[in-house]
């Protein structure tokens, strides 16, 4: 086994044990159970940022629940959004169609899951990846990327794939059977459910991408504030107001988000920060909006914008504001805002 630097690490003593990333979709679920069910002890990893398992945060004991009663994984959720930030910002391998950094984000994510492997006395690494499946970031060379540019090398172990690609330490020292592994290849699923089938897996979820940068609104979204907003003024938590809702630029640099419908409303909700303000229209149905405020001034715009999507608020209105959306005690006699405004401020 070696490190980044290419030089021999001793192998932990005890039980086998090893690391997974666990996305939560199939591949990954089947790559963690392969390897388990060959009795090796298995941490499996479930990282979220606010561009992928971000609605997850604050529900991880819920979350690490879920797969261990559905899937019988001992799994751990592992918030990594501000760090996250810095590979957005400049990925070495690009983007994809969208704002999407593949081949960055997965060597992020397994030098994170290697710091926690080497914590947790583990000895290998285990992805769901199945050669051929993404365009990008599952072709043979950008595996082969991930495997040297995050120092994993050849402790990382692709179960679905291992019989397509060289031998790993993981079979050289007999700590998994290569008998036992797969040579799944492309993109179809037909191999992945039959042997879920086989395994008893009968609920898990569909194949559709789960990253928000991969969505082109969503991603124009996030391309535009890095575009916009300085490196030492940008936040995790300011992103999370741009995914939520349908959200706005003020003049004085004050994030706006408006819910939608009520399930956005909920969302909403659960972004705010010591500091941020709830926004309501006194006596009429309306959004619930929560505005970051930069500058005092853009809170009555903040209001003239809510009012645009309140339809039985008069070209004035009183908005209520305060620290939660049960609990305005502060009132503001908005303007509507025209339409100009709101095109301007839209983000």
């Amino acid at each position: 086994m070696t490190d980044e630097r290419n030089e021999p690490t001793p192998v932990p003593e005890g039980p086998i044990k090893a690391v997974s990333l666990l996305s939560g979709g199939l591949d990954s679920i089947l790559a963690t159970r392969v390897v388990q069910d060959q009795g090796v002890e298995v941490l499996a990893l479930h990282f979220i940022t606010p561009f992928f398992g971000g609605h997850k945060r604050g529900r991880e004991a819920e979350v690490e629940a879920f797969f261990r009663e559905r899937y019988g994984l001992n799994a751990r959720v592992v918030d990594v959004s501000d760090e996250y930030m810095d590979v957005l910002a400049k990925p070495r391998y690009g983007y994809g169609k969208n704002f999407n950094p593949c081949i960055d984000c997965k060597i992020f994510l397994v030098r994170k899951a290697l710091e926690i492997m080497r914590q947790e006395g583990a000895r290998f690494l285990i992805t769901g990846e199945v050669l051929g499946q993404r365009p990008m970031s599952q072709r043979r060379d950008a595996m082969n990327a991930v495997a040297r540019q995050s120092g994993a090398r050849d402790i990382i172990l692709r179960p679905l794939s291992a019989q397509l690609m060289p031998i790993t330490a993981p079979e050289r020292h007999g700590w998994v059977d290569r008998k036992r592994l797969f040579g799944f290849r492309g993109r179809s699923r037909k191999p992945q459910m039959e042997l879920a089938e086989r395994m008893g897996i009968t609920e898990y979820p569909s194949p559709a991408g789960g990253c928000y940068l991969t969505d082109p609104t969503l991603a124009n979204r996030v391309r535009r504030y890095f575009e916009e907003v300085p490196a030492d003024e940008r936040s995790s938590e300011d992103v999370r107001l741009l995914l939520a809702g349908r959200p706005f630029r003020l003049p004085g640099g004050s994030w706006l988000t408006l819910g939608r419908n009520q399930g956005e409303n909920r969302a909403v909700a659960g972004l705010a920060r010591p500091g941020d303000r709830f926004l309501k229209a006194r006596e009429v149905p309306g959004p619930l909006g929560l505005v970051r405020l930069r500058s005092p001034d853009d809170l009555p715009l903040a209001a003239g914008v809510l009012l645009r999507y309140c339809p039985k608020a008069g070209p004035e209105h009183e908005v209520g504001v305060g620290p939660a959306p049960d609990d305005l005690p502060q009132t503001v006699r908005a303007v509507r805002a025209a339409e100009e405004q709101i095109e301007a401020w839209r983000f």
